[in-house]
């Protein structure tokens, strides 16, 4: 990070997703074996300690530096959260509640700076279509898109799914085992279509059952188990995954959110390797322990 970048505060939970030569860098990539040391450090850190529960007032309150509340209701449950997936922004215009592209810059910076780094996964599991990033990589061979979303609510961008590589539209009420199912026939689909060197993973809670704005019909449980999923497949594959938490209207998303997190951290799937693994074998997405 740079001098100019800002920590979480202290025992905030952090995804973190490293590349560079040290310990924990993006290594392993399922074309071709290891990928050679990295000369350039890069590190892309998104914070899950809030959740935006229901949509800001003002789309200024998502801009980094905004102050928690500004602009928004003046009830504490009913304010803009930070976690990252603002998928309906494009490069040159916001939408849906998001005023900057953060999946579209990550992916951009990653080509651009970390050597090594060339093909890339969009796993769009939000119940609204990514049509922000489709618009930005539209064309782009190098970044394949999955989107999975309910083809009923908004955007409804037809131009932007052209962009889709491995489109799945759901029903209203769509519900666990037909959700898990598809979204993990389709995640392997898609890693054998467009072996990546890194995966952006778009997780949002709105599928939640009772989601006004998502319109499906997902368990607390099952959503768990999605993220669990998509974690398991990628790190059966050796790719490195970067999490934001994107879109979820219920006041219950945020205790949703930690629960999952804190159920990939007990299996394993984020956070530090145990003693015995190597450096090595690290495919990097971890739950920072080191915020000081």
């Amino acid at each position: 990070m740079g001098q100019g970048d800002q920590l979480p505060e202290r025992g905030e939970p952090c995804v973190r997703l490293c590349a560079g030569g040290g310990t924990g860098g993006l290594r392993g990539g399922p074309a071709g074996g290891a990928h050679e040391a990295v000369s350039q450090r890069a590190e892309v850190v998104l914070c899950c300690r809030h959740h935006h529960r229901d949509p800001p007032a003002h789309p200024s309150a998502q801009l980094p530096g905004a102050e928690e509340g500004a602009e928004a209701p003046s009830d504490p449950d009913r304010r803009d959260r930070d976690g990252g997936g603002f998928h309906h922004c494009s490069s040159d215009r916001g939408g849906g509640f998001c005023a900057y592209a953060d999946i579209t810059l990550a992916i951009k910076f990653l080509f651009e700076r970390v050597e090594g780094i060339s093909r890339a996964t969009i796993v769009d599991l939000d119940a609204h279509q990514g049509n922000g990033h489709e618009r930005d990589f539209m064309g782009d061979q190098r970044v394949y898109i999955m989107d999975v979303y309910n083809r009923h609510i908004y955007p409804g961008d037809r131009f932007a799914k052209q962009a889709i590589r491995r489109k799945v539209e759901l029903e209203w009420g769509t519900e666990d085992d037909e959700y898990l199912g598809k979204v993990e026939r389709n995640l392997e689909r898609a890693l054998q279509e467009h072996p990546p060197d890194v995966m952006v993973y778009n997780a949002g809670t709105d599928i939640l059952e009772g989601d006004r704005l998502g319109g499906l019909s997902v368990s607390p449980q099952g959503i768990v188990k999605r993220d669990e999923l998509v974690f398991r497949v990628a790190r059966g594959r050796r790719v490195p995954i970067l999490m934001v938490t994107s879109g979820g209207y219920q006041k219950r998303t945020a205790r949703i959110i930690a629960d999952s997190i804190l159920n990939l951290f007990d299996l394993g799937l984020i956070g530090p390797k145990p003693p015995s693994t190597s450096a090595q074998d690290s495919d990097t997405c971890l739950l920072s322990q080191e915020v000081p």
